[in-house]
């Protein structure tokens, strides 16, 4: 069995990343989203173990004592994480894997997943970024405006990643996120490669 991919996809708060991301688990098969560790609060709507695992302060820095997290990250005056043991379960078993990570941790898992694929979603405009998050109404005035701030810091890193994804058109987003976990799938690693070829010379005899 071949191994799975293991992508990257960054965004800036309010981009719709997360609502792109399970859009497209929904429709393609063996794909999965790692579930990452926080130590932020619980939201309204949110399901522990699903959105993610929420631990303490000091549950967190027992995993990174034990160098559990295949990254962390310090985002927002809270810490996130994400286990290596759950992300190489399920490429093992050749699901593709995807990572819901900010930059600083695109950082890390390049360094220890060189073979990692990274995807950057892109809002049309700051404008439309910012009205974004006002609708959403889960934020005051002053964060949502320091939200705008940490998305231009986000944004200036869009360029260290493999591809870029403008989400002005949900539906054509989601149809170039599909197109990018089809083609690597399609992919000839060296594994894939020799499996085609015996497939066929069978074909010929």
């Amino acid at each position: 069995m071949s191994q799975g991919n293991l992508y990257i996809i960054s965004a800036p708060s309010g981009a719709g990343k997360t609502s792109l991301v399970k859009k497209l688990v929904a429709e393609l098969p063996q794909l999965s989203v790692s579930v990452s560790h926080t130590t932020r609060a619980i939201r309204p709507g949110e399901t522990q173990g699903i959105d993610y695992f929420f631990v303490s302060l000091a549950d967190f820095q027992t995993m990174l004592e034990q160098h559990s997290f295949l990254e962390h990250a310090h985002v927002f005056d809270n810490f996130y994480g994400t286990a290596e043991n759950t992300v190489a379960d399920q490429l093992n078993k050749g699901n593709d894997v995807i990572l819901e990570i900010d930059w600083q941790g695109a950082q890390q898992i390049r360094v220890k997943r060189p073979d990692s694929l990274s995807i950057f979603i892109l809002p049309p405009s700051t404008a439309i970024l910012q009205q974004r998050l006002s609708n959403r109404g889960q934020d005051d005035e002053a964060t949502i405006n320091r939200r705008m701030r940490d998305a231009a810091a986000e944004i200036s890193h869009y360029r260290e990643y493999d591809y870029l994804v403008v989400n002005d058109n949900f539906g054509q987003a989601l149809d170039e996120l599909k197109a990018i976990i089809i083609a690597n799938r399609l992919k000839q690693t060296p594994y894939k490669a020799g499996r085609q070829s015996e497939l066929a010379e069978a074909m010929c005899r």
